[in-house]
């Protein structure tokens, strides 16, 4: 029986993902007037600039931040910062929201009660007292604070120098979940009317059994919503829809990259909101009983439908850093205003856009809608295929990995590499598109210009690599001398760009090396094979 909505209107959220350790980025979405205009309701903080780090911890104890302290100066400078952030908000008309890792704790606390073994135990009494009591003073401090998203699948430290975190087996259904929503929702939606929304990846988003649980033993509330990615696992082309969308009793916030930080964060075109909204081309084959797009998610469920979540920027590491955000920005707009009338059609929206936002008029909006369409098509072949012959984490960033091919028989094999030669073509007709537009702001036209050269040349990149790493595995070593020459060709002409195209994004580099120790550096290896066989 589906639960009574209570005249809910769908939350549009968006948060800039800062990269973690380095400057935030100067972007528009950090200012709530630009958000709300494009039809969101609610901003999400990013984990540093989170109110739960901004507490002083006096109603503990005057000596976690003592007055004069380094730390003390530390929490004051970030709280200030984010009353300036929420009083910015509440004048857009925002709600105002907080990501927050837990357990996070400071250091002076966690070593002055002798708790370093325990903390991240959820059940452990010392921990609930100081989780009610980091709950409280949040939400004294910061008065303004909507909700926190809570999530418990990473901890990331890189900017908050006088905290730690830790969580004990954060899969544990029993042991943490249950135990750690149930405080939550108990300090934060019962008690304080406040919203809790809880993140399910990392955590239990691709086990149906494990969510069903976690559902079935979290009482409900009108506050407590979970936040569940479109696709399973991280943001891939490739991974499946994710099988707990529509399940269970629980209000589910549907959480969606803009940047795409697997595949350029905006350097080059990527319009991805059609596939979300409308189905993925990948999700088409999933049997008709199982939902593969958003449209269907509302349609079916709008009892479970709570709205979306976007990161207009960021996610992933390092770069490539971008020079202009319209890519990011057409996806979130589009989504922002899908979820405010889920009746209304993507390509209507999109239409929309590219007349209102870009001024584009008669055929140009019909090239334009055709350009995008395209790009997700060509990314899917380019990095990955329509039947997942590779893994995802070949390559991110901005370094280039060695490819590894899931697909292990001859067809699969076939099947991936003629991919990336219609990837390749593709990305050619995007070029052609673009440069055929009659663009009425010139900036843009050049950008969509350079950016669609961009993809097209780095795509190139990613084909003679594929197809190095295939003429690896069949020893054909005359095939691997007449590749290595390509490769050269190829990045001397995507090097080129810098010059070719004024303010460009910057550059994947043939010297960054992945952070995962699990993704093979190409340029390495390539010149290993140059080695031996020149």
């Amino acid at each position: 029986m589906k639960r009574e909505i209570k005249n809910r209107k769908p939350m549009m959220l968006d948060m800039v993902h800062h990269n973690p350790g380095e400057p935030l980025y100067d972007t528009v979405y950090t200012d709530p007037a630009v958000i709300k205009e494009m039809g969101y309701n609610g901003k999400a903080y990013f984990l540093f600039e989170s109110p739960t780090l901004a507490i002083t911890w006096d109603s503990v104890d005057k000596d976690i931040f003592p007055v004069g302290s380094e730390g003390r100066a530390w929490v004051e400078k970030k709280a200030a910062v984010c009353r300036q952030q929420h009083r910015a908000c509440r004048a857009a008309g925002l709600d105002i929201y907080a990501m927050s890792d837990l357990v996070l704790f400071p250091k002076s606390l966690i070593e002055k009660y002798k708790i370093q073994d325990t903390y991240g135990n959820p059940q452990d009494p010392q921990t609930i007292k100081f989780l009610k009591a980091q709950i409280d003073e949040t939400f004294t401090q910061f008065p303004d604070l909507d909700g926190l998203l809570i999530r418990i699948g990473e901890t990331y430290l890189h900017d908050a120098p006088y905290h730690a975190g830790s969580i004990n087996d954060e899969h544990n259904v029993d042991d943490t979940i249950i135990p750690l929503i149930n405080l939550l929702r108990e300090e934060i939606c019962v008690k304080r009317n406040k919203k809790l929304i809880f993140r399910t990846w990392r955590s239990f988003d691709v086990d149906k059994n494990d969510y069903l649980k976690i559902d079935k033993a979290i009482e409900l509330h009108d506050n407590l919503i979970f936040a569940v990615k479109h696709c399973e696992g991280d943001f891939h082309r490739a991974n499946p829809f994710s099988k707990i969308i529509g399940m269970g009793r629980h209000p589910q916030l549907i959480e969606v990259q803009c940047a795409r930080e697997y595949e350029g964060k905006g350097a080059y075109p990527n319009y991805f909101m059609n596939g979300v909204i409308e189905g993925l081309e990948e999700h088409r084959t999933i049997p008709q009983e199982n939902l593969h797009s958003l449209r269907e998610f509302s349609e079916k469920h709008p009892d479970l439908f709570a709205g979306c979540w976007t990161w207009t920027r960021g996610g992933g590491w390092e770069g490539p850093y971008i020079s202009n955000e319209l890519w990011c920005d057409i996806n979130a707009w589009v989504l922002a205003q899908w979820t405010k009338d889920t009746e209304r059609s993507e390509e209507d929206i999109f239409n929309t856009y590219a007349s209102e936002k870009l001024g584009l008029t008669g055929d140009n909006i019909g090239k334009f809608r055709k350009l995008s369409l395209l790009t997700a098509d060509a990314v899917l072949r380019g990095r990955n295929s329509t039947q997942r012959d590779m893994n995802p984490w070949w390559t991110r960033d901005q370094g280039v990995g060695w490819p590894q091919i899931i697909a292990k028989d001859s067809e699969g094999r076939i099947r991936n590499l003629k991919q990336k030669d219609e990837s390749v073509a593709m990305w050619e007709e995007i070029v052609k598109l673009a440069e055929e537009i009659e663009w009425p702001d010139k900036s843009t036209g050049e950008f969509v210009i350079a950016s669609s050269h961009y993809g097209l040349r780095l795509y190139k990149i990613y084909r003679v690599v594929v197809q190095l790493e295939d003429a690896e595995v069949s020893k054909d070593n005359d095939k691997l001398k007449s590749l290595i020459g390509d490769y050269d060709i190829v990045w001397a002409s995507y090097n080129a760009l810098t010059e070719e195209f004024p303010n460009q994004s910057t550059l994947y580099t043939q010297d960054y090396v992945l952070r995962s120790r699990h993704i093979k550096h190409a340029h390495t290896l390539i010149n290993e094979l140059r080695d031996q066989l020149f």
